[in-house]
């Protein structure tokens, strides 16, 4: 197993990892300790925004700081680090010049925010608002070191197996299961993710989805578009005094609950672990319980195998007739030919889906039989909220999403720092400063295996290795070193030493750009 090196006092020190103060939502979202953070100016911003942006990462820097610290012995600038390419590396230009050209894909019209930002950090950006096929990504990918997706694009094996040059992926959203997290992870490529941003614009969703489905609000609306006036109160309810039954208590449940209790909803929900209730709420012991009590029941769970399908005939005919269920989750987590179902037999008086086992790859036509049989069943219910996956589908949210991924994907690419992953271990140095001449970051990622350790450290032996991380995840290891007394005539040596070791999947040496790269 790789043994891990700890750095004393390692979390107290400003941090690699410190975003650029450029978008201002969010501020902390992963809970980070505040002591990581230190006073930045605002990066350096890249050259020709019109379309032809800088192939490599510009001289942006974070200043550094805060007395009391470890941190406090650095006075320097966090120098700007570029990645070493060895001489067999292919350039479109200036061979002699060893200096990576990062280039970025964004693709299903991610916020326009994270676009400019990375290209303000020196990065190649192309913004795409479509999603990409698995054909598409397999002919197209392999110019991008980074890709940025949201829920629409799957990033398989096969992609991944056509792509050895791809580097890190960024979901702009909460979920990851449009990734082979594992596979990606054997290849040496970081998956980020941003699973909390959205959490206050889908529990908003959710409470005005509950008020709709209870006044019958879309359908007086169709028919009010249909010129019919249907002035009625039969069958309509306040939402005071109601049970809401919340299948799945984290960061969007919770947030639920605190709403729908304003609103005087009681709340009990239901989780595979003890969670401690916000407010009044109560947790039941089983999702039977919760179904035969709620008002309404209302489903946030992720994509596993434990979920698919958790929801289906059995469970809609354990819900109280006249009840109404939301599903805002993942779309494979509800048979839906089943809840056609319970809305035609009226067992239910209403339901809202937000999301689909398959969905079109873009706005437009399309929702329709080519998705599943059932939608045109669906499309005839009464009563029934289908909305376009729109959960996180606010400014707001799209904003927090766009800055926490987008700083992910710069931090890995450009110090190597792994925080936040969600299939790599979490690996994280402090910045090499101005005031450290002569520097190399190693960044190395290995089978976790006996022995990786002793053999990186044999090859790093003549020089003083100044500070150094490794953790594993599963069969996966991470590796962080700072090397310092490092000649310009010796950085290949030591990049292909390492990259020849028997556990190597991915090794990359980041060093100041003006000085060996």
């Amino acid at each position: 197993m790789s043994s891990s090196v700890p750095v004393p006092g390692r979390r107290t020190s400003v941090s690699a990892s410190d975003p650029p103060n450029f978008i201002p939502i969010p501020t902390n979202t992963r809970g980070i300790p505040t002591t990581s953070f230190g006073a930045q100016s605002p990066p350096a911003a890249a050259t020709g925004l019109s379309g032809s942006f800088s192939t490599s990462p510009s001289m942006s820097s974070h200043v550094r700081g805060g007395s009391g610290s470890v941190g406090s012995v650095f006075h320097g600038m966090a120098r700007q680090l570029t990645a070493f390419l060895p001489v067999t590396y292919p350039l479109e230009e200036e061979p002699e010049k060893r200096q990576g050209k990062t280039k970025v894909l964004l693709l299903e019209n991610i916020n326009l925010d994270a676009a400019q930002f990375l290209k303000n950090q020196g990065f190649e950006v192309d913004h795409v608002t479509k999603a990409w096929s698995e054909d598409e990504l397999i002919s197209k990918l392999h110019q991008y070191q980074a890709i940025g997706i949201r829920s629409k694009t799957k990033i398989t094996q096969k992609v991944i197996d056509a792509n050895p040059q791809l580097l890190v992926i960024g979901c702009f959203c909460i979920g990851t299961n449009q990734v082979d997290l594992e596979h990606a992870a054997r290849r040496g490529i970081a998956v980020f993710n941003s699973p909390y941003a959205n959490s206050r614009s889908v529990a908003e969703l959710v409470i005005s989805e509950i008020i709709a489905l209870s006044r019958q609000i879309v359908d007086r609306t169709h028919e009010m578009r249909a010129g019919i006036w249907n002035k009625l109160s039969k069958n309509c309810w306040e939402i005071r005094g109601k049970t809401l039954g919340i299948v799945g208590y984290g960061h969007i449940g919770s947030q639920l609950s605190v709403l729908a209790e304003s609103f005087g909803m009681q709340v009990i929900y239901y989780d595979v672990i003890p969670i401690m209730p916000l407010g009044t709420a109560r947790q039941v012991d089983s999702l039977d319980d919760l179904l035969s009590k709620a008002d309404f029941v209302t489903l946030h769970v992720p994509e596993i195998p434990d979920t698919i399908n958790m929801i289906g005939e059995a469970q809609f005919n354990q819900m109280k007739t006249g009840s109404f269920f939301i599903n805002n989750a993942r779309g494979k987590v509800v048979d839906l030919p089943a809840l056609a179902q319970a809305l035609e037999s009226k067992h239910l008086a209403g339901a809202a889906v937000d999301v689909f086992p398959k969905e079109p790859g873009s706005n437009g036509p399309g929702f329709n039989e080519t998705l599943g049989d059932f939608i045109p069943r669906l499309r005839n219910c009464a009563n029934l909220i289908m909305t376009p996956h729109i959960g996180g589908s606010t400014e707001e949210a799209q904003r927090a999403i766009g800055s926490e991924v987008s700083n992910a994907l710069y931090r890995y690419l450009t110090y190597g720092t792994s925080l936040g992953s969600v299939n790599f271990p979490e690996v994280d140095l402090r910045a090499i400063t101005t005031n450290d001449e002569r520097h190399i970051r190693v960044c190395h990622v290995h089978r976790n295996e006996p022995g990786v350790l002793k053999q990186i450290n044999n090859i790093l032996a003549d020089h003083n290795i100044e500070k150094q991380f490794s953790d594993s995840k599963g069969d996966i290891a991470y590796l962080m070193a700072d090397i310092s007394g490092v000649g310009q005539e010796e950085v290949e040596g030591i990049y292909n030493g390492i990259k020849n070791t028997r556990a190597n999947i991915l090794t990359r040496l980041l060093c100041e750009s003006t000085r060996f790269c």
